[in-house]
């Protein structure tokens, strides 16, 4: 292999650049969901996107760096329906907010990609920093920003609390009757709460 062929296979043009990137990180988020953050690895997840290790490296840096931007993309979904919630009046702001993140679980296609952040996130301190940084900087606080309340920052992570609380128990660990039962009866039940705890007094 001559220096040039080695070259194009650490450092594709800059039209393949954006193709690569995105097999990569589908390839992360496949590896992180079966295998999880300890297990997964740079080399599992080349040889899962088809390319040279050193391209994982070179566009992404550290195994921590691959999950981060992982967990980003995964997030896209509900950063992007955040904005749209928060425009809206704050008086039901709750079932909004409730709704909307358990469709992203509802749905395979987000849920897949959620499902390897959190167990991830359970068994691995490192992968549980990032949930942990990327949750607090782009969600919990872009909502308690929007609570005219005391300890808004509090009542943001209370909220999110719950709402975790109800994706793992549905959706990770699966416990009946919690796991099968009807989406709008889950809303109905836990919207009220995540309302209380955004903008009750």
């Amino acid at each position: 292999m001559n220096g040039a062929t080695a070259r194009r296979r650490g450092r594709p043009p800059r039209t393949e650049s954006a193709d690569t990137r995105g097999r990569i990180l589908t390839a992360a988020r496949e590896e992180f969901s079966e295998r999880g953050y300890d297990k997964a690895s740079m080399r599992g997840i080349a040889k899962a996107a088809g390319v040279d290790p050193a391209l994982v490296h070179h566009y992404f840096g550290t195994k921590e760096q691959v999950f981060e931007a992982a967990v980003e993309v995964a997030f896209a979904p509900a950063l992007k329906v955040r904005d749209a919630i928060l425009e809206s009046p704050l008086d039901d702001v709750g079932e909004r907010l409730t709704r909307t993140l358990l469709g992203l679980w509802e749905n395979p296609v987000t849920r897949t990609p959620l499902l390897a952040i959190v167990r991830s996130a359970v068994n691995n301190e490192t992968a549980a920093a990032v949930f942990r940084r990327l949750v607090s900087a782009q969600l919990l606080r872009r909502i308690a920003s929007e609570l005219d309340v005391p300890d808004a920052e509090l009542r943001a992570e209370l909220a999110a609390a719950q709402l975790v609380g109800v994706a793992m128990m549905r959706y990770v660990i699966k416990i009946e009757p919690l796991a099968s039962a009807d989406p709008e009866q889950i809303i109905a039940r836990v919207a009220p709460v995540v309302q209380g705890h955004l903008t009750n007094p």
